[in-house]
């Protein structure tokens, strides 16, 4: 079950920004090791940024999905924003299958831009779904 803080926009918001200030750290560690052209430390913050965007993005976005959870919630206590928790859910499925294409292209290419590229699409639908989400807290 989630806890009270995923309930209330305030908290909720700061769990966002301290998830996404994370991230843009992160990504700016893999810009740099891209500059100076070092594919093992490239390698070693792609990895971190995966870890990172599972165990503190997903899976916050899994706490919210859960039985019980945020979305459940809202979904029960309020049917006519059933849409809005389809739409949310389904941003948390973008950030999935991006996340899951990252793992598989650092299996097989070396092509940095274009997962740097990928990481930078999680920044900008983590942050549009987040808050669309805040909105649907404060209604």
């Amino acid at each position: 079950m989630s806890g009270p803080s995923l309930r209330k926009k305030q908290p909720h918001h700061a769990i966002h920004e301290g998830g996404l200030s994370g991230a843009v750290q992160k990504t700016d560690q893999l810009k740099q090791s891209m500059q100076i052209k070092d594919n093992q430390k490239i390698e070693a913050c792609i990895q971190d940024l995966v870890d990172y965007w599972e165990t503190r993005i997903l899976s916050h976005a899994d706490a919210e999905e859960e039985e019980g959870g945020l979305y459940y919630e809202i979904a029960h206590n309020h049917p006519d924003k059933k849409e809005d928790i389809v739409q949310l859910t389904r941003d948390h499925d973008i950030l999935r299958i991006l996340v899951s294409q990252i793992k598989k292209e650092a299996e097989t290419t070396n092509d940095y831009g274009h997962i740097l590229d990928k990481f930078n699409a999680l920044m900008i639908v983590n942050e549009i779904h987040s808050r669309d989400e805040e909105r649907l807290l404060e209604e």
